[in-house]
C-alpha cells in the first residue's frame, strides 16, 4: 500500500486544529444547587455510565475528527500494488485426470486450482485467456476470452474427466494458440517434471501449479480373476506409497456385493503386497475394496470381470495357412499345434475342422469346415442376420462354391441359398460350414474383421464387452441398432448405435449395455497411471524476452473512502440537529 499525492500530507493539521478548538472552547463549571441535591441522590441509578456519557457529550468531536482523517487520506490518494499476468496473452492448461481428486484436508487439488484460476482471472486486466483441458482429446473450452464473467463461468463448469492427462497433447494444442505472441502458460496439475515442458521459445513463460506436498496414498494396483473348475481364482496387489506404515481393511465382493473375503493387511512404507485367493465362490464379477487413511480414494476400489481363463489361440496344423496367418496378424499369442494334440489343450481358443472336438473339448472351438462329411455345391449369395459377430464384417459379396451340412441344434446366423453357412453352438462355439479354399473370402476386407470378431467374442465372452479406460474409444462387437447404457444402479446414461465405434463413459464403474435382444456388461476402470499420486511440484520456468514484461499496477481505493466520509457528514448533521443548532 502507498500514497500517490504525499504533497497533501500537510492537511493532517486540520484535525489537530479541530481538536485544539475543543480544548479551548468555553467550559461550564458544575455548581450544586440546594434545591436539587435530593433529586441528584434519587437519580444516581438512572444515569448513563461515565463512558457512554462521555461519548454522548463528545460525539460531534469524534465524528468530525474521523471524517477529517478520512478526507486527508483521500487527498493523498492511497493505492494497493497489484501484479498483472506476464505476456500479451495467457493460456491455462487444466489437468482433469482422476489424481486431481487427491485431498489436502477438506479441499481437493482440483478445487484448489479452480479457486486459483478465479483469482488469476481478476489479474488479466483485459488480456485474452485460453483455457485447455487435458485428456485423450484436449479441449479448448475458452478461446481468447477477455470477459471476466465468461471466464468465471467456464471455470465453474470444468469437471474431472478421469482420463490420463496426456500433457503432450495439450502442449501441442497450446502451441497453436501461442504463435509469435508473448504468452504466459499456466499449468494446473498435480506433478510434472521440468524436462517435460517445451521451453524452446523465448516468448513463453511457464507457471506450474502443483498438488500439495506430503499427500499419502494406498492403492489397489492390480486385480485379475478367472474361473477354475467351478470356483473363482483371484490375484490382488496393493501398494503403499506413503513413508509410514498403513493398516488397511481388504474386502472382496461378488457380483451381488456380498463380502466373500475380509482381511487386515499391514503395509510398510513403500511396500508392494500381493496375494492369490483360491476356491472363491463362482461369480461373474469381482470387486476389491480397501479402507485406508489416505488422501486419494479413487484407487481404493477395483472391479474385474471373471474370465474363462482363455488367453491364447491354438490352430490346427492342418488348417489352411490363410487362417493361420489371419489369426497371427490379430493376436501374438497364437500357436500352431498338431491335430492329435488339440484335445489336451486347455485355457485356449481352438481353431480346427475336427467335428469331434465340439463334444470332447472344454475349450471354445472355432470350426472352419468339417472332417466327417462331404461338402455340397451351392450357387448363391450370403445372407447375414443382425448378429453382433457381423458388426464390422459384411459377407454379402463372398463367393462360396460348396458348404457342409449344418448342425441341427446350433443357431444359424448366416445362410447361403437358405442353407446354414455360419452357426453358433449353445455354449458359444462358432462354426463356419466351408473350407477357406472353397471361398474367395480371404480376398475381402471382411476376412480379418470376422476373425477379429470371433476372437473378441470367444476370448472376451458373449456376456461382456470387457474393460475400458474412462472415455476410451474402441471397436466392439455390437449388432446394428440402438443400444442403451445403464450404470450399475440402473440409471440411464446414453444411447449408442451398434456397428460403429464405441466410446466408454467417463466415470469409473460397472455398466450394462442392452438392446431389444441381448444385454452385456462392461467395466470402466482407472488406468494404472491414475492409481498413483506423485510429490506435488510448483515452479516457474522461462522468461519472456523482448515482449510484454510482468507489470505492477497501482489500484486506488479512494472511492471506498468517499462513502464513509459522506456517511459521517450525515451523522454529524443529525447530532447537531438533536442538540439544536443554536447550541
Amino acid at each position: 500500500m502507498g500514497f500517490t499525492n504525499l504533497l497533501f500530507i500537510w492537511t493532517a493539521f486540520i484535525p489537530v486544529i479541530v481538536l485544539l478548538y475543543y480544548f479551548f472552547r468555553k467550559k461550564y463549571k458544575d455548581q450544586p444547587v440546594s434545591s436539587t441535591l435530593f433529586w441528584d441522590e434519587a437519580m444516581q441509578e438512572t444515569k448513563a455510565s461515565p463512558y457512554l456519557r462521555h461519548l454522548q457529550q463528545n460525539a460531534l468531536l469524534y465524528l468530525q475528527l474521523l471524517a477529517l482523517i478520512l478526507f486527508v487520506l483521500a487527498l493523498m490518494n492511497p493505492f494497493v500494488k497489484t501484479t498483472e499476468i506476464e505476456g500479451e496473452q495467457s493460456i491455462w492448461i487444466v489437468d482433469t485426470s482422476a489424481s486431481m481428486l487427491a485431498k489436502d484436508g477438506e479441499s481437493t487439488t482440483f478445487d484448489r486450482h479452480k479457486e486459483e484460476m478465479k483469482s488469476l482471472a481478476k489479474a488479466l486486466n483485459g488480456r485474452p485467456v485460453t483455457i485447455i483441458t487435458t485428456g485423450e482429446e484436449p479441449k479448448a473450452i475458452v478461446r481468447q476470452e477477455t470477459r471476466e464473467s465468461v471466464i468465471h463461468k467456464a471455470i465453474e463448469e470444468i469437471e474431472v474427466a478421469y482420463e490420463e492427462e496426456q500433457l503432450s497433447k495439450a502442449f501441442d494444442m497450446a502451441s497453436a494458440f501461442i504463435g509469435e505472441t508473448a504468452t504466459s502458460v499456466y499449468l494446473f496439475t498435480d506433478s510434472v517434471e521440468r524436462g517435460e515442458l517445451p521451453i524452446e521459445s523465448d516468448k513463453i513463460t511457464w507457471v506450474v501449479k502443483g498438488a500439495s506436498k506430503g499427500l499419502e496414498n494406498v492403492s489397489i494396483t492390480r486385480l485379475v480373476s478367472t474361473a477354475l473348475e467351478g470356483t473363482t481364482l483371484a490375484l490382488i496387489q496393493l501398494k503403499n506409497e506413503a513413508e509410514s506404515m498403513q493398516v488397511v481393511q481388504l474386502s472382496l465382493l461378488d457380483g451381488e456385493n456380498k463380502r466373500i473375503v475380509q482381511e487386515e493387511v499391514a503395509l510398510q512404507g513403500g511396500e508392494e503386497w500381493s496375494k492369490t485367493f483360491e476356491d472363491l465362490p463362482m461369480t461373474n464379477l469381482l470387486t476389491a475394496t480397501i479402507q485406508a487413511k489416505d488422501d486419494y480414494k479413487m484407487d481404493n476400489a477395483m472391479v474385474t470381470l471373471v474370465g474363462s481363463g482363455t488367453s491364447e489361440i491354438v490352430i490346427d496344423q492342418q488348417m489352411h495357412q490363410l487362417v493361420q496367418k489371419g489369426f497371427q496378424a490379430l493376436n501374438a499369442d497364437v500357436k500352431i499345434v498338431p491335430a492329435d494334440q488339440l484335445l489336451g489343450m486347455a485355457d485356449a481358443m481352438v481353431v480346427t475342422n475336427q467335428k469331434e472336438l465340439l463334444q470332447k473339448s472344454a475349450s471354445p472351438i472355432v470350426l472352419i469346415g468339417r472332417d466327417d462329411v462331404e461338402a455340397q455345391e451351392v450357387n448363391a449369395l450370403v445372407d447375414m442376420s443382425q448378429d453382433s459377430l457381423f458388426a464390422f464384417s459384411s459377407l454379402e459379396d463372398v463367393y462360396v462354391s460348396s458348404i457342409y451340412p449344418a448342425f441341427d441344434d446350433f443357431a444359424t446366423i448366416a445362410t447361403i441359398d437358405e442353407k446354414p453357412f455360419v452357426q453358433r453352438s449353445p455354449r458359444g462355439d462358432i462354426v463356419i460350414l466351408a473350407d477357406i479354399e472353397q471361398t474367395d473370402w480371404p480376398l475381402h476386407p471382411s476376412f480379418p474383421l470376422l476373425l477379429w470378431g470371433i476372437q473378441n467374442e470367444l476370448i472376451e465372452g458373449t456376456q461382456s464387452l470387457g474393460t475400458f479406460s474412462p472415455g476410451e474409444s474402441r471397436a466392439v462387437s455390437l449388432s446394428s441398432g440402438e443400444w442403451s447404457i445403464y450404470s450399475g444402479e440402473g440409471e440411464y446414461i446414453s444411447t449408442v448405435e451398434g456397428g460403429g465405434e464405441f466410446r466408454a463413459p467417463a466415470t469409473p464403474g460397472v455398466y450394462t449395455i442392452s438392446s431389444k435382444e441381448e444385454e452385456k456388461q462392461f467395466i470402466v476402470e482407472l488406468s494404472s497411471g491414475e492409481r498413483s499420486i506423485q510429490e506435488g511440484t510448483s515452479f516457474e520456468l522461462g522468461a519472456i524476452q523482448n515482449g510484454a514484461q510482468e507489470e505492477t499496477t497501482k489500484k486506488s481505493f479512494v472511492q471506498w473512502l468517499l462513502i464513509p466520509i459522506l456517511l459521517l457528514l450525515v451523522l454529524e448533521w443529525e447530532v447537531q440537529r438533536r442538540r439544536g443548532f443554536a447550541n
